[in-house]
């Protein structure tokens, strides 16, 4: 086995919802992104637009603690899943629907996320196996 930074990356990632939290964090980089937009799209709710910073900003946060703490990862999915939807309202239609769909996505997949589950093994690959196992056949 190797160990080098890369190895060590790759374990790291094993142990928790890793796509889950990239997307749901990159979903609130969009978002916060598109508000910098010269566009005047933006429906600003609150005093001065206080909630168009601050959803993407908890969708960016909650990915970096699913990252990070993954214990927790329902809690904060579900925080990212409703903040998400929230900031259709509030942020550029949830940053053109991009950031949107990022972040709904990052947190369907970091909520559905099971730890010490063994790997799946695809259909064919048990036909496979079945096969060899059994034998051929005579006929």
């Amino acid at each position: 086995m190797t160990s080098g930074p890369r190895a060590a990356f790759r374990r790291w990632r094993a142990n928790r919802p890793f796509w889950g939290g990239l997307l749901l964090a990159l979903g609130g980089a969009e978002i916060l992104l598109t508000e910098k937009a010269s566009l005047k799209v933006v429906m600003h709710i609150g005093m001065q637009g206080v909630a168009g910073y601050l959803l993407p900003t908890v969708m960016v946060l909650c990915g970096l603690l699913i990252l990070f703490n993954p214990t927790q990862r329902l809690f904060y999915s579900l925080i990212g899943i409703l903040t998400s939807l929230g900031t259709w309202l509030t942020s550029n239609l949830g940053g053109f629907l991009i950031g949107l769909l990022l972040g709904a996505v990052g947190s369907c997949l970091a909520f559905g996320w099971l730890p010490d589950q063994e790997p799946r093994r695809g259909v064919l690959r048990r036909r496979r196996d079945r096969a060899s196992t059994a034998g051929p056949a005579v006929s």
